[in-house]
């Protein structure tokens, strides 16, 4: 976008971007639907639609420059709000039929879902200044896909939920895949290998396990220990700053 001009064509290109992210909700109601209907395979699509829009609005937004062009809109805001209708309130309601974990653990877990992830989104740390998420950053949307697709028992399921749950309030650091300078190209790379993967075990979802999930759990891996690595010593670099 040339110039930092704020041209019509710069601000309707802003707008343009606002209304990308503001998509992602209708996608939220899409997804429901088709839960709702008992296509959980259409439901999973459009969550993954809902996972491609927030991995690329925010670079689009940088790209256009929409807080210079569109000063009074809190695009972050909208952000957040679509972000938690499809990374939380549909994967809640998804947990709360106990079709993924024992009966009548849902509605319980839904809530824990619902109410941890409000405080996650609404704590003025969530993000650090060096691009970290503090505390697990609610992906339910991937957790539930994986709970269908992976075929653990419910048990395994519940617990692995309650978990997450308790993670979101934790003192720990996760990586901002598009943000973290550390190994960025190589998070990237993998991130988009993975999506691909998991469009394909979504397209291919049957209700059964998925070969396909099982293998795109590498990638979730490289994540989780990537950022407990980088989380480490991200620490100790506070903690020698800090000393005397």
């Amino acid at each position: 976008m040339a110039n930092g001009s704020n041209s019509r064509a710069a601000v309707a290109a802003a707008w343009a971007v606002h209304l990308y992210t503001a998509a992602t909700a209708v996608v939220a109601l899409l997804a429901l639907q088709a839960f709702i209907d008992g296509d959980p395979r259409k439901g999973f699509l459009w969550l993954w639609a809902a996972v491609a829009i927030d991995s690329t609005d925010g670079a689009l937004a940088r790209w256009v420059r929409v807080k210079e062009r569109t000063p009074r809109f809190d695009g972050t805001l909208l952000d957040n709000l679509a972000d938690y209708l499809t990374f939380v309130f549909v994967p809640a309601w998804v947990v709360s039929l106990d079709a993924v974990v024992p009966s009548g653990w849902g509605l319980p877990l839904g809530v824990g879902m619902l109410l941890a992830s409000a405080y996650g989104f609404s704590h003025k740390d969530a993000k650090t200044s060096d691009h970290f998420f503090r505390g697990f950053p609610s992906y339910w949307n991937i957790v539930a896909f994986y709970l269908y697709t992976l075929g653990m028992m419910p048990t395994v399921n519940g617990v692995i939920v309650g978990g997450l749950v308790v993670l979101v309030f934790a003192p720990v650091g996760f990586v901002y895949p598009s943000r973290t300078s550390t190994l960025r190209g190589v998070t990237l790379v993998g991130g988009t290998i993975w999506a691909v993967a998991m469009l394909v075990a979504a397209w291919e979802f049957d209700g059964g396990p998925s070969a396909v999930a099982r293998w795109s759990m590498i990638f979730p891996a490289y994540y989780v220990g990537v950022s407990v690595v980088l989380d480490r010593k991200r620490r100790k670099a506070i903690q020698s700053s800090l000393s005397p």
